[in-house]
């Protein structure tokens, strides 16, 4: 990778192996991380620098499917028709909203694609009535309610490193612990998923003088969200840098006998991103990414000869992902700054960095 500092346009094989060694253990130490690797500390850290400096590459966290299961928010699918020549206006004003985890231009019957978290369903209603369908430009709207999250991106991996190297990272890597159960997060709690949101790797020192706390205090509500399995942390990577540049959304109908052993059997695919029940007029919900356009048709006959029950009753292709995890993307899929992701608040957030489809200034 070039000293420049712009944007990569491939990464080597050092930079795949930093990828997917913080893809398994997202909050290693440098000197951890760079032992699994055969590297000095001090080379993996600018490393990584130059890649995030770049929007090659970057940490957040997001609130997991068990924060919802335990009744504290809820997660949907919402698509929205826009006029055309106010699609990047109502874009804009989605991308900052903090509860707005995900938006896509998307190519098929609707315009832009949210995956939106909400306190409850009475806060979703409000947003989407009260902040979504009056912007000029919208011209409807569809909610679709998740279920039961059956895989996300957080265990989506690069293959770059052998097994050893895995085994030594998992080792470093956050722990769930069956003797944690959920917990109702109190306020602190609820700064640090936001913080983290933002930077997934900010230490504790940075995450307490942010919060309000000391950093063992920090540091105890840090591990407690992790080790219940309420946090995920992930490595991204551009996607023109992943060798899968190209994201599917797929709507399916699965008789309600065999939605287990469906779901069980896409989850193995490496190509899911996301596979989620849907309680609407589908029933599943999965995103892909794959090489190529041609591949998207290719990966859903792999998919029908994988679960037969499986019946695709809608597709379509991410022609711009515009935030992805919270963090805003350029048209090249690139980062270029983040909104901190927040449930629990309705109050508008302002994004850290350029927003999609504004230019810097």
């Amino acid at each position: 990778m070039q000293d420049s500092g712009r944007a990569p346009r491939t990464l080597d094989h050092v930079d795949q192996a930093l990828v997917h060694a913080l893809q398994i253990a997202p909050r290693a130490s440098w000197a951890r991380i760079a032992s699994v690797l055969g590297l000095d500390a001090v080379t993996v850290a600018r490393r990584w620098h130059r890649l995030t400096e770049s929007g090659a590459a970057w940490i957040s966290c997001h609130p997991a499917p068990v924060l919802a299961a335990s009744g504290q928010g809820c997660l949907a699918f919402v698509e929205v028709d826009c006029a055309p020549d106010r699609l990047h206006p109502v874009a804009r004003a989605l991308a900052t909203a903090p509860h707005v985890a995900a938006l896509s231009h998307v190519s098929g019957d609707r315009s832009l694609h949210l995956n939106v978290m909400a306190r409850d369903l009475a806060a979703l209603s409000r947003w989407v009535t009260r902040g979504l369908a009056p912007l000029d430009g919208v011209l409807g709207v569809h909610t679709h309610l998740a279920g039961p999250v059956h895989t996300e991106g957080s265990r989506w991996r690069l293959r770059a490193l052998d097994g050893q190297q895995v085994a030594q990272l998992a080792a470093a890597a956050p722990r769930t612990r069956t003797d944690t159960p959920a917990f109702t997060l109190d306020g602190l709690d609820q700064r640090l998923v936001t913080a983290l949101s933002v930077d997934g790797r900010a230490t504790y020192r940075a995450l307490a003088e942010q919060c309000g706390a000391s950093p063992d205090t920090v540091r105890r509500h840090v591990n407690r969200l992790f080790a219940a399995d309420m946090l995920h942390a992930r490595c991204e990577v551009a996607r023109p840098l992943s060798e899968w540049p190209v994201a599917v959304s797929l709507w399916g109908q699965v008789p309600a006998a065999k939605l287990r052993e469906v779901t069980h059997r896409v989850t193995g695919m490496r190509e899911v991103r996301l596979c989620a029940s849907v309680i609407s007029r589908h029933n599943l919900h999965l995103v892909a990414w794959v090489r190529s356009l041609d591949d998207a048709q290719r990966f859903e006959v792999r998919l029908a000869e994988r679960a037969p029950d499986l019946t695709v009753t809608d597709r379509a292709v991410a022609l711009w992902s515009m935030k992805h995890s919270g963090h805003l993307l350029d048209e090249e899929g690139y980062r270029v700054g983040a909104t901190p992701l927040a449930l629990w608040d309705e109050e508008e957030a302002e994004p850290t960095g350029p927003v999609p489809g504004v230019a810097p200034g």
